[in-house]
């Protein structure tokens, strides 16, 4: 049984001690508590999160989000490319209400589980998509049609590239949610950088601490969209995969 106030007092505790305080309402923090509560009842069904102590949801998953979160320019569009469980989706929904998402997932279940998820918690702000990133990416009405692209643990750099760039227009960017290894991957990624029209690319570096345990090492990598993609990309993904950028 999730204790609800020892959930709200660790979340805003959180939030502070990372500087996202003005992420958080009480609006929002009870959102934040309902899809808690609902992923976790969820969880043996669609295999969400491995996390399921709240704590630790709230500094890995809902504090991570929100790094993101913070990042996104104002009134943006943004494509959240293999959405998974909802990171960074559904937490973007409700940290930044004046954001338009796209939530792409190949699996029918963990998009139909991210779609309720949202209906339940009244998040009009987000649509849900069951399609290969690479179909997607070809499509009319997703091609170079947002400000935003993004992933989190989903491929190598150089494999997301391909993936998530062409859903980018020229002038907006492709953020990756990376792990420890994000410079070395933007080392090697250059060129598919340069090949699927992308500009400056930078790691940022961030970290996520609870106070207690050692900080958790969160890179941000941004890569600014300069030309329009080629048209022959995305190529089919056992090409991407096998034979990347």
């Amino acid at each position: 049984m999730l204790d609800e106030n020892k959930f709200k007092s660790e979340l805003a505790r959180i939030f502070k001690l990372n500087g996202l305080s003005n992420m958080l309402n009480i609006e929002k923090t009870e959102l934040l508590l309902s899809l808690t509560k609902r992923m976790l009842e969820e969880n043996e069904k669609y295999n969400l999160t491995a996390i399921t102590d709240p704590d630790k949801i709230i500094l890995n998953h809902y504090a991570d989000c929100a790094i993101l979160a913070k990042e996104l320019p104002n009134n943006c569009r943004i494509a959240d490319i293999g959405c998974g469980a909802g990171f960074p989706s559904l937490i973007i929904a409700i940290l930044r209400s004046d954001v338009q998402v796209l939530a792409i997932d190949s699996t029918e279940k963990r998009v139909g589980y991210v779609k309720e998820s949202a209906r339940l918690l009244g998040l009009a702000n987000i649509e849900c998509k069951t399609m290969r990133a690479e179909d997607g990416g070809r499509l009319p009405e997703y091609r170079e049609k947002f400000d935003i692209a993004t992933a989190r643990a989903v491929a190598e750099l150089r494999i997301l590239c391909e993936l998530c760039l062409p859903y980018v227009k020229v002038g907006g960017s492709f953020i990756a949610m990376k792990g420890k290894n994000a410079v070395y991957e933007l080392k090697d990624a250059k060129g598919a950088i340069a090949r699927l029209g992308g500009g400056d690319a930078s790691c940022i570096e961030y970290s996520l601490t609870n106070g207690i345990d050692e900080p958790l090492s969160r890179p941000l990598i941004k890569i600014s969209k300069k030309a329009k993609a080629p048209d022959i990309y995305p190529r089919i993904y056992s090409k991407i995969s096998k034979s990347p950028l």
